[in-house]
C-alpha cells in the first residue's frame, strides 16, 4: 500500500485531509470531555443529599447512644431516635442513586459524542484513503510494465484527457507505439500522484 502521493499537490491535499481528520477527532473528544464535565456538575444536589443524610445519621446515632443512659425510658428513647438514623441512611441512598444516574449520563453522553462523529469519519474518509493506498500501491508496482499502465489509462482516464492525444491512443497502444504507451503510462501514474 502507498498511503501518500509522490506529487506535491496531491500529497499536500492528502496531508491536509489527514490533519483535518485528526482535528475532527480531537474536536469531538474535547466536546465530549467538556459535556461530561458539565453534566457532572449536576451531581451537586446528590452530594448535598449524601452529606445531609450523613449528618442526620450521625446526629441521631449519637443521640440514640446517649439516650440509652436515661433511666427507665432510655431503651425506648434510643429506639425512637434510631428511626432518625434510618432516615439519614435513606437520604444517603437517594443521594447516591442521583449521583450514579448523573455519572452514567455523563459517561454515555461523552461516549456518544465521540463515537458518532468518529464513525462518520471512518465511514467517509477512511474508505477513500484505503482505496487510494491500495490503488496507488498496486499501480506503483507496475512502473516497469508500461503496457499494463497504458491499458489501465485507456480504461480509467477521463475522455477529455484521452482526447488531448494527437492521434487515437487506443490505436497507438494496439500497434505498440512506444511514445503513446509511455505517455499513457505517465498519465496513469500522474492520475494517482505516483512518480514515473
Amino acid at each position: 500500500m502507498k498511503w501518500y502521493a509522490d506529487r506535491p499537490v496531491r500529497l499536500t491535499r492528502q496531508l491536509i485531509a489527514d490533519l483535518l481528520a485528526v482535528g475532527w477527532v480531537a474536536l469531538w473528544i474535547w466536546v465530549a470531555t467538556t459535556a461530561h464535565d458539565w453534566v457532572l456538575e449536576l451531581r451537586a444536589p446528590g452530594d448535598g443529599l449524601v452529606n445531609a443524610g450523613g449528618d442526620i445519621r450521625d446526629v441521631f446515632t449519637n443521640a440514640a447512644s446517649k439516650a440509652k443512659g436515661v433511666p427507665f425510658v432510655g431503651e425506648d428513647l434510643s429506639g425512637a431516635l434510631g428511626n432518625g438514623t434510618k432516615a439519614g441512611e435513606t437520604l444517603i441512598g437517594v443521594g447516591n442513586t442521583q449521583i450514579g444516574v448523573v455519572q452514567d449520563t455523563a459517561f454515555w453522553l461523552a461516549v456518544a459524542l465521540v463515537t458518532i462523529p468518529v464513525l462518520f469519519l471512518l465511514i467517509t474518509w477512511l474508505p477513500l484513503r484505503l482505496r487510494y493506498a491500495l490503488k496507488a500501491g498496486n499501480t506503483a508496482k507496475l512502473r516497469d510494465k508500461p503496457d499494463l499502465l497504458a491499458l489501465r489509462a485507456l480504461t480509467s482516464l477521463k475522455p477529455r484527457d484521452l482526447a488531448k492525444f494527437p492521434n487515437d491512443p487506443a490505436v497507438g497502444w494496439r500497434t505498440g507505439d512506444t511514445d503513446v504507451i509511455e505517455e499513457l503510462a505517465k498519465k496513469q501514474l500522474a492520475a494517482l500522484g505516483v512518480r514515473a
